[in-house]
């Protein structure tokens, strides 16, 4: 396939889930996070299943690193066909409570970073005539969820941006699409209490909470060539827990 993906958040959960996934199938993968110890570690697992992996520092909540990852990702690896958005926050708190900066960090994370992501990868797909966009949303950007307001808000937002973009894209053979998981074990779901997981099996249909496999291989799926005519799109990988 000789394409090139860049994933965000790729040192754990989700993200490495979809780096591995994407580097199995045939795609080279740049791998951006802030913590570089455990992105090459990620990057070694690429490697020894014969595949190519590239590490790259970035902080989303600076417009500086952003573009500074992206430049040198290029520089060093090649142009970015597929870009995953997967990196993201948590600061949760009642609406009352939150603090500004909780609000702005998580905000400024998850849905803002994102936008400077996609931006410095637009020029060169339109060039091109070929790229694929796809980003990690949540049931709960969907759905809503009491004590997450910022959360829910940032996840919200990437659904409209990605509607957004999705029209104006289309025409350069540009698709950008959005995957929202439900309850995955990750180490944001590491945390729960068993109490609290018992009550959110009880509210998905498949009995069950999700693994970071399930969703990359949607993500997968939505960077191949079979999605060609799919953008604009929310994939549900929640088990049946919302269902629109």
């Amino acid at each position: 396939m000789n394409r090139t993906a860049l994933v965000t958040g790729a040192s754990r959960g989700i993200g490495k889930a979809c780096a591995l996934d994407l580097a199995k199938a045939g795609n080279k993968v740049a791998l951006a996070a802030r913590q570089l110890d455990k992105l090459e570690e990620v990057a070694a697992e690429i490697r020894a299943a014969g595949g190519e992996a590239y590490v790259v520092a970035i902080d989303l909540a600076s417009q500086d690193s952003i573009k500074a990852a992206f430049a040198k990702t290029a520089a060093e690896f090649g142009r970015i066909d597929i870009l995953v958005n997967n990196a993201g926050m948590t600061k949760d708190n009642l609406a009352l409570r939150m603090k500004a900066d909780d609000w702005n960090m998580v905000l400024q994370t998850n849905l803002t970073g994102a936008f400077f992501c996609i931006q410095q990868v637009i020029s060169p797909m339109m060039k091109e005539r070929w790229g694929r966009i796809i980003n990690i949303a949540s049931v709960v950007g969907e759905a809503g969820n009491p004590g997450q307001a910022n959360y829910v808000a940032s996840k919200a937002g990437l659904i409209g941006l990605t509607k957004s973009l999705g029209q104006e894209l289309a025409s350069r053979n540009i698709t950008v699409n959005a995957v929202a998981p439900g309850f995955i074990e990750t180490d944001m779901t590491h945390v729960l209490k068993d109490e609290q997981k018992a009550r959110i099996t009880q509210s998905i249909p498949m009995g069950r909470i999700g693994n970071a496999n399930e969703v990359a291989a949607a993500v997968t799926f939505l960077a191949s060539d079979q999605a060609s005519y799919i953008t604009g799109n929310v994939i549900d990988v929640n088990g049946g827990m919302y269902m629109r």
